[in-house]
């Protein structure tokens, strides 16, 4: 197989899915999806390895990456695009972020498109994007293959290869990350050898304060 053409590698980790596409040229050389709720973190790297391996190229024959960067899975994204940095830094290739919306439009031909998102919501661009609910957006396209969707984004980025300005790709979300900081109070940190420091029903066996806390301790350092 020829490497004369610039090759793009595209994949996208935003749902229930690890789905992946390989171009060259103008030609897409591979496209493939697998579903999975969990374990994109897993399984992105051997898949993206095997596409390669079984299209006669190396990771050094790549041109260009691009990522899905949602919105969808907090999770998810930040496996893709964190993958995708990772490997335009170590390969010296750009790698440019595709949204959601996006990817669906250039599948679709049009910007009337939806994304599934939890608890019967879709994620709507019209024109600022938002979640809205599922029965508001009847009319807009949500089901597209995602095969389609990683060729959509590796089309996108081998239009963009040349792009010498474009910052790296970051997550897209539309709402908050579920990792937040807890709101409650730390809990109070005791010194547990200090007379009184704990009740004083909560004595261990040499008479110091609670006893889970003087587990492997040496008494009287």
């Amino acid at each position: 197989m020829t490497h004369t053409a610039p090759l793009a590698l595209g994949f996208d980790t935003s749902g229930p899915y690890c789905a992946a596409a390989l171009q060259q040229g103008e030609i897409v050389i591979d496209a493939r999806t697998e579903a999975m709720t969990r374990g994109q973190a897993e399984r992105l790297m051997p898949m993206l390895q095997e596409m390669l391996t079984q299209a006669g190229f190396g990771w050094q024959d790549l041109t260009v990456l691009g990522v899905g960067t949602g919105p969808g899975n907090f999770t998810g994204i930040r496996v893709a695009v964190s993958a995708a940095r990772g490997l335009a830094l170590g390969l010296g290739i750009p790698a440019v972020g595709v949204t959601g919306f996006a990817a669906r439009g250039r599948v679709a031909g049009h910007d009337a498109v939806a994304i599934p998102a939890p608890r019967n919501q879709v994620y709507i661009a019209d024109p600022t994007p938002r979640l809205v609910p599922a029965a508001s957006a009847r009319n807009r396209q949500d089901r597209f293959a995602h095969t389609d969707l990683a060729t959509a984004i590796a089309h996108i980025a081998f239009e963009q290869r040349n792009r010498t300005t474009s910052p790296p790709p970051t997550p897209f979300y539309l709402r908050t990350p579920g990792a937040a900081p807890a709101k409650d109070a730390p809990p109070i940190i005791l010194d547990w050898c200090r007379p009184n420091a704990w009740p004083g029903s909560m004595r261990c066996p040499r008479g110091r304060r609670h006893p889970s806390l003087c587990l492997g301790l040496r008494h009287g350092e």
